[in-house]
């Protein structure tokens, strides 16, 4: 009998769908069937014991008490699935249970949620590993058929186990000296949300400061057609001109014309999708997440948690069989997709990109909820731009003269469509034309002509504006930040790139609004005081983003062999060490 462990109930059914296990060998926890037995972990069903498990001093918060440092790492088992747990313990102690297969999600964290639990129970049986990105019944029997062992995995449990290890060290260490020191509300303290957190502090402190710088352009209009001059630094500047223009000929001094072309855009990751459902809908990082998360249990989609853009080669005949399923239901897609364009197995790490399954041709779409429906067109449409052509437009911009003052005016015309009619139509759908050529065609032929006058009757007005500070971060921009923070410094060996990964960083962002360090005022993110405070207060280390990259790097390296777990730890305990040292001195209760 084997046992088949997996981090949810959702995927332990889909793999034994596509085993042929039916639905009648359910039973509390477990599905048995075909001599195989599936359990689920339900995510973490193990976690790092508290402080004072290790001794009972911990109860109280005070410098005195630190640093934390176990010599022996004591973990528990977490109270709200204690049940799955003791569940999973009698399945894999079964005396006709002989190998076990750790169906948790590839990756570093499906391989410690699988171990812990396999530790803590005190299993030795054999283990073997599947290792898949995508729920599709083919997938699943091609993974099933080509099961690895459960060793050759050792380096990335190692990494993972020190990830954890480190996170605990810091954020336990610095979230109680802080405490201690600042009164008060709780400090809390994290690898990856302090400098999330500082960010968004930084972004606001530069839009407090910035100056705004009032500036004056004189514009002339005719038959919807505005030709605007230069910025003028007072109204009195502008007046003069526009004094001086009134009535007087315009003519056409010189004509640039630029082609453009765009490619089409990449398929989505979690952290793009993320974004654009953030721009298109509204949706925060996490609705989107967990609408993505359905629609993959629903097996409509594959892999939500994916850093990676691409397909990897070996799934041309799929993906092409996709892009026409998507053409079918949607309208999106040309009839000769190219999709070697999105093949490139280098750039795909544990998961390939964020595409729909052939499910979709099965699916009811009117049974799927309204919110999951625009996920799964927004994947749908990505499918068919990043499998279509170039667009390409000419870029006219036109220098004018008036009474020997500069005018200008530019207009963009398209000359091939290519993805963008994909696009436009699908913003169309949902209330958004998006903004179209502003310059009317009536005067074009004399505006493309150097040293052609214009018509006369021009109308005259002055626009007062200002120097625009930074935004405020969005769900959009602030995911997109943390993507990139510090990613230049991590190598590209690295699982994880920037701050936090696809599937942590909406729970970083709500977690920072559920403790009152970041607040939303409509698609707005800004700090509260209290975030403000818990950034004055921080060292400089833990707020940077480089902190993560220099992790990351050597997580990278300990999952590869290259570097050992235990001069990882020696260093993160010696930071943790020099952290207390350095701000316990502070009197408590600054």
């Amino acid at each position: 009998m084997q046992l088949l462990v997996t981090e949810k109930p959702s995927v332990a059914s889909a793999i034994c769908h596509a085993l042929g296990i039916n639905d009648e060998a359910k039973h509390d926890g477990y599905i048995e069937g075909n001599g195989i037995i599936a359990t689920w972990c339900k995510g973490h069903l193990v976690e790092m014991a508290d402080p004072e498990s290790y001794d009972l001093k911990y109860k109280k918060w005070s410098c005195d008490t630190l640093p934390i440092i176990p010599e022996s790492w004591k973990y528990r088992i977490k109270q709200s699935t204690k049940k799955q747990f003791n569940i999973v313990k009698s399945l894999m102690l079964r005396e006709d249970v002989n190998s076990i297969c750790n169906c948790c999600d590839a990756g570093r964290e499906g391989e410690l949620i699988f171990r812990l639990v396999y530790q803590e129970v005190g299993c030795k049986k054999s283990v073997k590993r599947l290792w898949i990105s995508s729920m599709e019944e083919g997938a699943i029997k091609h993974g099933m058929e080509n099961l690895l062992s459960g060793e050759s995995y050792d380096n990335l449990y190692e990494a993972a186990l020190c990830r954890a290890k480190a996170d605990w060290l810091i954020g336990m260490n610095g979230t109680r000296l802080f405490s201690s020191i600042y009164k008060g509300k709780v400090k809390k303290v994290g690898r990856v949300q302090t400098p999330t957190l500082a960010m968004i502090v930084t972004r606001d402190e530069e839009i407090t400061n910035f100056k705004k710088t009032p500036f004056y352009v004189v514009e002339l209009q005719k038959d919807g057609l505005i030709i605007r001059s230069d910025k003028y630094e007072t109204s009195d500047e502008a007046e003069a001109v526009l004094k001086k223009c009134d009535g007087e000929q315009i003519k056409v001094a010189g004509v640039a014309k630029k082609e453009i072309r765009t490619a089409p855009p990449k398929l989505f990751d979690l952290t793009t999708l993320q974004r654009e459902a953030n721009k298109t809908f509204g949706f925060t990082a996490k609705q989107t997440l967990d609408y993505l998360q359905s629609l993959y249990e629903k097996k409509l989609v594959t892999y939500p948690r994916t850093d990676s853009r691409f397909l990897t080669n070996d799934m041309e005949s799929s993906a092409a069989n996709m892009a026409s399923l998507v053409k079918g239901i949607t309208g999106y897609g040309d009839d000769t997709p190219n999709i070697r364009c999105i093949l490139d197995s280098s750039k795909v790490s544990d998961h390939h990109a964020v595409i729909p399954t052939v499910e979709i041709a099965r699916a009811r779409m009117d049974e799927i909820p309204d919110a999951e429906k625009k996920i799964l067109e927004l994947v749908m449409l990505r499918m068919a731009e990043a499998t279509s052509t170039e667009s390409v437009s000419i870029k006219t911009d036109v220098e004018l003269e008036c009474a020997g003052i500069a005018f200008h005016t530019a207009m963009e015309e398209p000359v091939k469509t290519g993805f963008k009619e994909y696009t436009a139509r699908f913003k169309a759908k949902y209330g958004n034309k998006g903004t179209g050529a502003s310059l009317p065609y009536p005067m074009r032929d004399q505006l493309c002509l150097a040293g052609s006058v214009l018509p006369p009757g021009w109308q005259g007005s002055i626009k007062e504006d200002t120097t625009k500070p930074p935004a405020y971060y969005t769900e959009s921009t602030l995911l997109a930040a943390m993507e990139k923070a510090g990613a230049e410094e991590t190598s590209k060996e690295a699982e994880r790139r920037g701050l936090g990964t696809p599937a942590t960083r909406a729970d970083i962002i709500e977690k920072l609004v559920h403790d009152d360090y970041v607040k939303r005022i409509g698609k707005k993110l800004q700090a509260t005081e209290e975030g403000i405070k818990l950034i004055s207060y921080l060292p400089d280390r833990i707020k940077s983003a480089s902190y993560t990259a220099e992790w990351e790097n050597r997580l990278a390296e300990i999952a590869k062999g290259e570097t050992s777990a235990h001069v990882f730890m020696e260093c993160i305990e010696n930071e943790v060490r020099q952290m207390v040292g350095q701000y316990s001195s502070t009197k408590e209760g600054a």
